[in-house]
């Protein structure tokens, strides 16, 4: 297509593709099958366009374009450089799984405002583009917030009340966190710096003590709420009162991998890695993601009910990322942008196995899914490669992300790091293998009943839900595919972190 268009063409149509799509979904909305048709098309489209700028910007193009300017040093401006590039080929590809997942999904399980449900996704994915591709601050905090007021919808869908409940939660703590901490941190920065573009090696002026930069790296680091940094990572178990695809949204393909990406993104372009690891403002940050690292996996090993121990283990999980960004070494940075495809992957599949699992029986206790295994193979067996991949074993791509942050580790000289992703690793292996042994190693009771999804020993629960239990099969195959080709994704990220 970059054949056809301009990169510059591609970065503006990569915005507003998402958005057509959304206004012509909710045309379609007395149509369900040319409604979903469009969901997959737009998906499919914004794909494509992102692919399509990757190989310029692999040869060192930088395309950018302007939206508006707002004001004088506030201008709406993308521009595509190589972690934004990462973020939005995840966030765009597996979009289209995903709504492969939503379709078969809110069929299956008969919701309702499946009009309203592919807007927001739609609406969601464009937001996400935005922030991907953000010049400056300024843009990257608009899209920021359009991607919360987005996904709000999307996590109070159910209606009831503990949907409305973790919807209040999900916003007010997001909103909050961003307003005021994210706020303030960018006026300050506008405020020493002079500018709000990003650039290589960091916008800050050299005079600028260290105390400073670590104040103002404290305030990045909790207002950027989505990297759900503890003590501000609240919302994310609460918005599990959401349908599946939704939390699949939120965990894989654009909220919380928004927020670490701004993280890095932040460290790299404001603060300036070399800056960062000459100063030692960032030692605490490595310290406070250690901890939330470790904790956040402590917490999932006390959890019963799947989604919630997946919500635990995706807090973890972004904590490898910010660890990554606070080594302020290049291999750390490496480490944290491979974390941010490789578990987007490996944690999409585990969200679509567990919503799987709830189509075919109605079960959320992962103490209910004994002997399920037997019943649903390809289900469990997907569930083990997202597993492993989010273990950190090859030949899962989750693997090299740990390999690349353990080499930061050193690399920064804090043999600590290694010691805490080794024990993460391990309670990763406490908390998530259990699940699969217990659903293919312990007999299926003869009579299984749970409400209206009853089943007997001799029905197929796949083939019945096709369309839900497909997507996980092929995401893990992805986890092993993007193993054989992380090689490709260094290359991309490298000029990043280049001297």
């Amino acid at each position: 297509m970059s054949g056809i268009l301009s990169p510059e063409t591609c970065v503006l149509l990569a915005l507003l593709v998402p958005l057509a799509g959304a206004v012509l979904i909710a045309a379609l909305h007395r149509q369900p099958n040319l409604r979903e048709a469009a969901t997959l098309g737009t998906a499919a489209l914004l794909a494509l366009l992102n692919w399509s700028l990757l190989p310029s910007v692999m040869a060192g193009a930088r395309p950018e374009t302007m939206l508006v300017s707002v004001a004088p040093g506030l201008d709406l401006a993308l521009k595509v450089e190589p972690l934004g590039m990462l973020f939005a080929l995840v966030a765009s590809s597996l979009w289209i799984v995903n709504s492969i997942y939503s379709i078969g999904y809110m069929r299956a399980h008969d919701e309702p405002r499946q009009t309203a449900f592919y807007v927001c996704f739609a609406l969601a994915l464009c937001s996400t583009i935005g922030l991907a591709f953000a010049k400056n601050l300024f843009t990257l905090f608009v899209f920021y917030e359009l991607l919360t007021l987005s996904t709000y919808p999307l996590v109070a869908h159910n209606g009831d009340g503990s949907a409305r409940q973790g919807g209040r939660t999900y916003i007010l703590l997001l909103i909050g966190t961003s307003m005021v901490l994210m706020l303030p941190a960018i006026i300050l920065t506008a405020v020493y710096a002079g500018t709000l573009d990003f650039k290589p090696g960091g916008i800050l002026p050299p005079e600028l003590g260290t105390g400073i930069i670590a104040a103002l790296l404290a305030l990045y680091a909790f207002g950027i709420g989505k990297a759900a940094l503890m003590p501000v990572h609240f919302w994310l178990p609460a918005a599990m009162v959401a349908p599946t695809p939704v939390s699949a949204l939120l965990h894989a393909v654009a909220v919380v991998k928004a927020g670490v990406f701004a993280v890095i993104k932040v460290v790299v372009y404001v603060f300036g890695v070399e800056r960062l690891a000459r100063t030692g403002a960032s030692e605490w940050l490595t310290v406070v993601a250690s901890i939330s690292l470790l904790m956040a996996s402590a917490v999932a090993l006390t959890k019963d009910n799947l989604k919630a121990r997946l919500a635990y283990s995706t807090v973890s999980q972004l904590a490898y990322c910010v660890l990554g960004a606070s080594l302020a070494v290049s291999s750390g940075i490496i480490g944290g942008a491979l974390q941010i495809a490789m578990h987007a992957v490996g944690k999409i599949t585990l969200f679509f196995c567990a919503g799987a699992i709830y189509i075919a029986t109605h079960k959320t206790e992962i103490s209910d899914m004994t002997g399920l295994g037997r019943k649903m193979p390809f289900t469990f067996a997907a569930f083990l490669i997202g597993s492993l991949s989010v273990i950190g074993l090859p030949p899962l791509g989750g693997s090299w992300s740990k390999w690349w942050l353990m080499l930061g580790g050193l690399d920064a000289g804090t043999f600590g790091v290694v010691i805490v992703l080794l024990v993460s690793s391990l309670l990763n292996v406490l908390y998530l293998l259990p699940i699969f042994l217990r659903g293919c190693f312990l007999p299926l009771p003869k009579l299984a009943s749970v409400g209206a999804a009853g089943y007997e020993l001799g029905d197929d629960l796949e083939r019945r839900h096709w369309l839900v239990v497909l997507p996980p099969c092929i995401t893990a195959f992805l986890c092993v595919v993007i193993f054989f080709h992380a090689d490709r994704i260094v290359a991309l990220i490298a000029p990043i972190v280049a001297p």
